[in-house]
């Protein structure tokens, strides 16, 4: 009978002996030997460090390389395409504006100065008529009024809110119905025979010329301001896409010979036309804005500065004329104490200084003017003026005598009077102004339409070097498939 096999587990209570611990193993030279440590699970690297070493390893490879090379040129052709595109749309704004905006506005606000100057000219013009008001000076009067009131909206409509010229604006709005009151109450004053209109026209005369001139020649320069912002800004030369064409130019023109010693092959199609586009781009870059440059150059030595001359000699010959009147009505009333501490009646002063300011202005105006067509005028005017200056003098010489009746024949007269020749000299210096407002156009206009399908066709033009150097490498990559 087969005995059951005995239990290996110790009885209850029982202590179980503990192996010993086996010595550590040592080498023959009887050392322990160390102890080994786990090996470091290596870091998994990211999908971008795999992503670069790819790439390196790719660009050790001639179809790598070739990859590289085209999508940098690529690059290169499409940043001097979008550049040029920005920087040429850039200057043809601002020339548009120049041509549209600026210049229009500049001439705008000249006109309120003029229309002011010249509704003061009549008032006093008509006030010295006496009791019988010519129909024709209150006319113009009432013309000059509206024209004033219909540029300040035209103004204000293209003045950014908040702006000087904005304040300016309002502030001139303010005073127009308040200088109109003035001249109203002179004129009922004056048909009433009473003096004190004289008073009162004189207060009109000092709200216009204090106040609201300073106003709107302040205006006029804010506008010659934004216009020469404008010329600055459609000018200068676009360098910068300049530099990325030339630098596009050298890429292709490199990639062109590495393939050369590479293949032997003289041309490759697709960077030959990426060449040519590339080319083509820089070379009506360079010759549209050299053109534009040349015509909004032309336009301002041509054009603005002697409209601004012109402008300027118009209103000297105004307040000239104003003042000349007002030496009738004020009759001394208005004096002036010099530097040298002489008194003297301050709007015969005021005309001196004036009618020494159209004689500069016009001398300038003639060395500007370019062609016969706008000399002519000049000359006639100055002729006029040197007529005006002789018969001022003997309106002066009567009425310091006291013959108060042939000074005021001379100054609003029929027939040989200094009204006359101040008519010449505004007529003329009108018909000055018009022939330099269309030089101005002509050649402003000529200046924007150099830049025409510029923008447009640099961007065209860029993408399709851009392709073309694409289609160029990848004919080159096919070779090694």
């Amino acid at each position: 009978m087969t005995q059951p096999p005995k239990s290996s587990a110790a009885p209850p209570g029982t202590a179980v002996p503990t192996m010993p611990a086996l010595p550590p193993q040592s080498d023959r030279s009887g050392a322990p030997a160390p102890r080994r440590t786990p090996a470091a699970t290596p870091a998994r690297r990211t999908a971008l460090a795999e992503g670069v070493d790819q790439l390196r390893a790719a660009a050790t490879t001639e179809p790598g390389r070739l990859r590289a090379i085209g999508a940098l040129l690529a690059l290169l052709v499409v940043a001097f395409g979008a550049v040029a595109a920005w920087q040429t749309d850039s200057r043809a704004t601002a020339a548009d504006d120049v041509l549209h905006h600026s210049q229009p506005l500049s001439s705008d606000a000249a006109a309120i100065y003029r229309s002011l100057a010249d509704a003061d000219t009549m008032a006093a013009s008509g006030y010295l008529a006496g009791l019988q008001e010519p129909p024709a000076t209150r006319e113009q009067y009432e013309k000059d009024i509206k024209t004033a009131a219909a540029k300040l909206v035209t103004a204000a409509a293209n003045t950014d809110p908040g702006s000087s010229s904005a304040a300016i604006i309002t502030d001139l709005n303010e005073l127009l119905p308040q200088y109109k009151g003035l001249v109203e109450s002179a004129r009922a004053n004056n048909r009433q025979g009473f003096p004190v209109g004289g008073a009162y026209l004189r207060a009109a005369n000092d709200t216009m010329q204090n106040q609201m001139l300073p106003k709107a020649q302040k205006l006029y320069k804010n506008e010659n301001a934004r216009l020469n912002d404008d010329y600055g800004n459609a000018t200068p030369y676009p360098w910068f896409a300049i530099a990325l064409g030339l630098l596009a130019l050298g890429g292709l023109a490199w990639a062109q010979r590495r393939n050369y010693q590479r293949t032997n092959r003289v041309l490759n199609s697709g960077l030959v036309a990426a060449s040519a586009t590339t080319a083509v781009v820089l070379l009506w870059m360079v010759v549209g804005h050299t053109v534009a440059r040349a015509g909004l150059n032309d336009s301002f030595d041509h054009g603005v500065k002697s409209l601004n001359v012109l402008h300027d000699a118009q209103i000297a010959s105004l307040k000239a004329r104003s003042d000349e009147n007002l030496i009738l009505v004020s009759r001394g009333a208005e004096t002036k104490t010099l530097a040298n501490k002489e008194v003297v009646d301050a709007y015969d002063w005021g005309y001196d200084q004036e009618i020494a300011a159209l004689g500069r202005g016009l001398k300038l105006a003639d060395s500007l003017a370019d062609d016969s067509a706008g000399r002519e005028p000049v000359t006639v005017a100055n002729k006029s003026m040197q007529e005006w200056k002789s018969r001022h003098e003997t309106v002066s010489d009567a009425n310091n005598e006291g013959d108060y009746q042939k000074a005021r024949s001379g100054v609003i007269g029929d027939n040989k009077s200094t009204g006359e020749c101040f008519t010449s000299v505004d007529k003329s210096l009108n018909l000055a102004l018009t022939h330099e407002t269309e030089e101005f156009r002509q050649s402003a206009g000529d200046g924007l339409d150099a830049m025409t399908g510029l923008t447009a066709g640099a961007a065209v033009l860029a993408l399709l070097g851009a392709a073309g150097a694409v289609l160029g490498i990848g004919r080159r990559l096919s070779e090694y498939r």
